[in-house]
């Protein structure tokens, strides 16, 4: 049985194929040129973040900005390594331990070491600055020459105290001492012991500010016994008797390397580290005291460099 059509559909038809070709035509679509409009660079990262990224490092590192000289060249270097790791690395060890002269008469690694210590400081002895530690130390060297004038010739501890506390930062940069001998001597001057006047307060200080947190009451006793009373006693397996053993034994256990990378990811990232991040690097720094090689590993990823 055939069905027909009836006419007004066969004319309807005929109409739709009729306009096929004028539809087809009308959705093809034309480039259009827009002059000086270039894609972004480097697999999409602007150029801006690259040198958000280099200001970051300059500040961090340095404590300041880069001059544009040094931000078009680390910008370019970067841009033309599509930013892998190994350039922002190459980047970040050059700011740490370049000794090429700069013209302020320094060197990007001895301002990084100034750096270092002020941030030490800042996390130990309220950011007391050169001059307070010379003013302080011009005063105990007028109590030396008294004493000894009375016939006292046991010398000045308080004395060696603070030369050992401004000597830091040079002997950090030249390699004498490590970053644990630099935090024991945070903690182990006069300055620190005004800030944190008395035994009691001088114990939990320590452990707050090295530790980040505060020590059990078996710690406590401990810690309190050696430097009030100086009486030996057992502290993360290690034995003392009096304020300068506890100093050395509270910057040289586990618990120390781990607040120091703690520490770094707190300064460098704003945030505590997971402990996946604490245990990728804490192993090796245990075995080669490297604080540097736990700040490059923070500083060459995205999240830092926010890309």
């Amino acid at each position: 049985m055939h069905r027909h059509l009836p006419p007004i559909s066969i004319s309807a038809i005929a109409a739709a194929l009729l306009l096929c070709p004028l539809f087809l035509t009308s959705c093809s679509k034309e480039v259009e040129v827009v002059p000086e409009n270039q894609p972004p660079d480097h697999h999409g990262v602007p150029t801006v973040a690259t040198q958000n990224y280099v200001n970051r490092l300059f500040i961090d590192l340095l404590g300041r900005e880069p001059l544009d000289a040094e931000m078009d060249l680390e910008v370019a270097a970067l841009e033309s390594a599509d930013l892998s790791q190994a350039a922002r690395e190459a980047l970040v060890t050059k700011l740490m331990t370049s000794t090429a002269w700069l013209e302020d008469d320094s060197s990007y690694t001895n301002k990084y070491h100034i750096r270092q210590i002020e941030l030490y400081r800042a996390r130990c002895l309220e950011g007391v600055s050169d001059a307070y530690i010379d003013d302080a130390i011009g005063i105990a060297q007028q109590n030396a020459l008294a004493d000894s004038l009375a016939g006292n010739t046991g010398g000045s501890p308080d004395l060696q105290r603070l030369l050992a506390l401004r000597a830091a930062r040079i002997q950090y940069r030249d390699g004498l001492i490590g970053v644990d001998e630099v935090m024991r001597r945070m903690v182990f001057n006069p300055i620190y012991d005004q800030i944190n006047m008395n035994s009691f307060n001088y114990v939990n200080a320590t452990f707050d500010n090295l530790l980040f947190r505060y020590p059990t009451q078996a710690e406590f006793d401990a810690g309190y016994t050696m430097v009030d009373s100086n009486t030996p006693a057992l502290l993360f397996g290690q034995s003392g008797q009096n304020k300068g053993d506890y100093s050395g034994i509270i910057t040289s256990n586990t618990e120390f390397w781990e607040g120091m990378v703690r520490w770094c990811y707190r300064t460098f990232m704003g945030r505590e580290p997971s402990s996946y991040e604490t245990y990728g690097v804490l192993p090796g720094l245990l075995a080669d005291h490297d604080l540097q090689r736990v700040q490059r590993a923070i500083l060459v990823t995205d999240e830092y460099a926010n890309l």
